[in-house]
């Protein structure tokens, strides 16, 4: 009996050390595995940047009806709401007290001229008669200095009509500007006068319309030194994209017109304006809008995709690079902004790293691991100027 217990012990120990030798064979093979990872190489290329900008509408131009003469409103001549032309007719003026004025300066007009035949026939005569000594030479210069004061008289009756005239037209009110006539303040009867306060009506004209931005000196002040250290080139000619308040891309693109030279003191920010067409009126003067303005032209850009990049909780940047002998490395990296499904590499890699974009959560940094390339390369989102503002707009309206 104690035999056989002995050869039971025995055949255990036996068992377990063929099952430790077999554990041993197995676990140099499971060291050995290579991780299998996707990498993208980067490399360099122009990108167009852009940046994201609040702002309103404004009107284009904006002129307020008022009344050069006093009187009565006859009639009111446009729709509320319309659109109007630049020098049509707005508001008829009871004009009977101007229209007397205007005819009596013509009469007056008339009698000057009249005046002025007889003076110029009596001049004639006496300036014959002098020589032969029938009339004086005082007479003579009389004569003269009377056709002098009727002339002087003509042109004095002469601007008499053109004042009456003009005063008789301020009578029939026009619009100053073409565009779109707000409500009336006044109605038919109603008295207006030549210094009243309030305008009769406002002409907005909304086609094409502004949109005033708003920038930070600081962001200004970044721009300008990237632009003076050769690193960025200037993009003033691209067109702006606009986007309305729910995000929707409005679908005429805007151009620069101007910046302001000066900051103001209360927000620390320098306006923009861009000149945005507008010929469905959708856009409405005090709408808040963001603008995608075009910053610069950086010629040799490097761009990684986005889920290359790792973020910590203080919101350091980093990058997991295969390096020499396909060894893993971290590398700290710096980035500015999307363009994009990339991130804009500012430092920390350059053109030729390959940066691991799929299979991070099976590595660790000092690892060997075996790098595939990526089959498609991550999408840059880089077209034609108009659209890829558009684009970077979308995707920054996202982000935000």
């Amino acid at each position: 009996m104690l035999h056989k217990k002995k050869s039971l012990i025995s055949g255990s120990l036996l068992l377990a050390v063929v099952l430790l030798a077999a554990c041993g064979e197995k676990q140099p093979a499971m060291q050995g595995h290579t991780p299998q990872v996707t990498v993208v190489t980067l490399g360099t290329q122009p990108v167009t940047l852009t940046r994201q900008l609040p702002g309103r509408t404004s009107p284009f131009k904006v002129a307020e009806v008022r009344p050069q003469v006093d009187g009565i409103v006859k009639d009111q001549l446009f729709k509320e709401g319309g659109l109007v032309e630049a020098g049509g007719a707005l508001y008829q003026l009871d004009d009977a007290r101007y229209q007397a004025d205007y005819d009596s300066a013509e009469a007056a007009l008339e009698r000057a001229q009249a005046t002025l035949n007889v003076s110029k026939l009596q001049a004639e005569r006496t300036q014959e008669l002098v020589k032969s000594g029938a009339v004086s030479k005082q007479d003579n210069d009389s004569a003269i200095a009377a056709l002098q004061q009727a002339k002087a008289d003509v042109a004095s009756a002469k601007a008499a009509v053109q004042r009456a005239g003009v005063m008789l037209d301020f009578a029939r009110i026009s619009a100053p500007i073409s565009g779109r006539i707000g409500i009336s303040s006044v109605t038919q009867g109603a008295l207006v006068t030549t210094n009243q306060a309030a305008p009769l009506a406002t002409i907005q004209q909304l086609d094409p319309i502004y949109v005033d931005l708003t920038q930070s000196v600081s962001e200004l002040l970044n721009l300008r030194k990237a632009l003076a250290a050769g690193t960025m080139q200037e993009t003033d000619d691209l067109p702006v994209t606009i986007l309305l308040e729910d995000g929707t891309p409005y679908p005429h693109a805007g151009k620069l017109a101007f910046s302001e030279v000066s900051v103001d003191p209360t927000t620390g920010s320098v306006r923009l304006r861009v000149v945005v067409p507008n010929p469905d009126n959708l856009l409405l003067p005090g709408m808040y809008v963001r603008a995608s303005v075009g910053s610069g032209q950086r010629e040799n850009a490097v761009l990684v995709p986005q889920q290359g990049i790792a973020r910590d909780p203080k919101g350091n940047t980093t990058a997991m690079v295969v390096g020499e002998g396909n060894t893993v490395e971290v590398r700290p990296v710096q980035v500015s902004q999307t363009v994009g499904a990339n991130w804009l590499v500012e430092s920390g890699l350059k053109a030729g790293d390959r940066v691991i974009v799929e299979g991070l959560q099976k590595i660790r940094p000092g690892i060997v691991v075996n790098p595939g390339e990526a089959t498609t390369p991550a999408p840059v989102d880089l077209p034609a100027p108009k659209n890829e503002t558009a684009g970077n707009a979308q995707n920054d309206a996202s982000k935000g």
